[in-house]
């Protein structure tokens, strides 16, 4: 089950180019179980109708800070009460900077005003403006009172320039919902306050010459979404990731390698301070026993390469004399939970997450994952959902076991 599902989340849309992207959150917020309501500021109406976000969310659009046909008038005060979570998206310079200054000129502000729910806002604007110290500074106010920054992107814009400023994609935007909302019911909350995580990720490369590597199909989304749903548990995260094209998560050190050699050294003088070592990096298990200097060329119908194997890296922090809580992943096509035990077992880890990377609706590249959480004295299965989700479920075992 989804965490929005039955969930109220008000959408405010403010008057910028993005928010042809609003009518398609919308949808994708209801697909995730949540129920939606919209709330416009005139600038948005002049971008895309209330009729729009009407058919789409199947509710009336809210535009007008004194509503007759609400109760008493008083429409702005029954949508405070009733969101679970204001979501504004896109997010103007101009609302921005009104929110940060407590102005309520609107429905949307006054709405924020007076609401005890979370809010999020979603900057979308030029890189310039965005960029501007009025901005920042602005962003940085919102962001102490607990205001929740999704993003911006970066790429092109609208106007032709290119940088940040872009609105996150909404399905981006629909997973950073579900993490507000696992912290605000507190299945996050807390459960790894004052602790050190350290998280590998992503695969490893080795390389044959300067132009060809050995690797494998992680795309690095477990391990980063672990880092942010432990950052979000308040832990101290340090992501070590392999070569992946992923956003870090906030407030979240990472660290960069390339090979599996690289990320063992990393992880060994990183774990010596850690309380938590989550391995979800696929690893290569070999390398070849020598790169060549220059490009090896075509010149045979076949070529013999020889492999050695590379350091095992779970195994070598569980050896550390204070080691971290153990955490390792087992990805596997077949035998996945007799696998899993086994190398629970061999490794000395405190507990394992098997998965399943032979089918094709989860693992390897997938928003997805199913997985089976293995310790000594239980097994725990997370049936098919968001990783996001799945991570958020791993931490929040992993906090209840720390406190054990």
């Amino acid at each position: 089950m989804s965490r929005l599902t039955d969930r109220n989340i008000l959408l405010g849309v403010t008057g910028g180019i993005a928010a042809y992207k609003s009518a398609d959150l919308v949808r994708r917020l209801q697909d995730a179980g949540a129920n939606v309501r919209v709330a416009m500021t005139q600038g948005a109406t002049k971008f895309v109708t209330p009729l729009t976000f009407q058919a789409v969310s199947g509710n009336p659009v809210h535009t007008d800070l004194l509503d007759p046909a609400a109760e008493a008038g008083m429409g702005h005060i029954e949508l405070a009460r009733w969101a679970d979570l204001i979501l504004v998206a896109p997010a103007t310079a101009n609302f921005i900077a009104a929110l940060s200054h407590g102005l309520a000129g609107d429905l949307l502000t006054t709405v924020c005003l007076a609401t005890k729910a979370s809010i999020a806002v979603a900057p979308a604007m030029n890189q310039a403006m965005w960029s501007n110290a009025a901005t920042q500074e602005n962003m940085s106010t919102l962001t102490k009172r607990s205001v929740f920054q999704f993003g911006p992107g970066e790429g092109s814009q609208a106007c032709g320039d290119i940088g940040a400023g872009r609105m996150l994609e909404p399905l981006e935007l629909v997973t950073l919902c579900e993490q507000t909302l696992s912290v605000q019911t507190g299945s996050l909350s807390g459960a790894l306050t004052g602790k050190h995580v350290v998280i590998t990720a992503g695969p490893t490369r080795e390389a044959m010459d300067p132009v060809r590597y050995i690797s494998n199909n992680s795309s690095g989304k477990m391990g980063f979404a672990l880092a942010s749903a432990a950052q979000l548990a308040g832990a101290k995260v340090t992501l070590i990731a392999g070569p992946v094209q992923l956003e870090t998560p906030k407030d979240c050190k990472r660290v960069d390698v390339y090979s599996a050699d690289e990320m063992h050294k990393a992880s060994i003088t990183i774990a010596t301070n850690a309380d938590v070592f989550i391995a979800t990096a696929a690893v290569a298990d070999y390398r070849p026993l020598k790169s060549a200097d220059q490009k090896i060329k075509k010149s045979t119908d076949e070529l013999t390469l020889t492999l050695t194997k590379n350091p095992d890296i779970v195994a070598a922090v569980a050896q550390l004399k204070n080691k971290p809580f153990m955490v390792g992943f087992a990805a596997e096509t077949q035998d996945l939970i007799t696998y899993a035990k086994d190398k629970l077992k061999k490794k000395k880890l405190d507990m394992i997450v098997a998965n399943d990377v032979s089918r094709k609706d989860i693992g390897f590249n997938s928003d997805k994952n199913a997985v089976t959480m293995i310790s000594a004295d239980s097994e725990i299965t997370l049936e098919v959902d968001s990783k996001i989700n799945i991570a958020i479920e791993i931490i929040h075992t992993i906090g209840n076991r720390l406190k054990k």
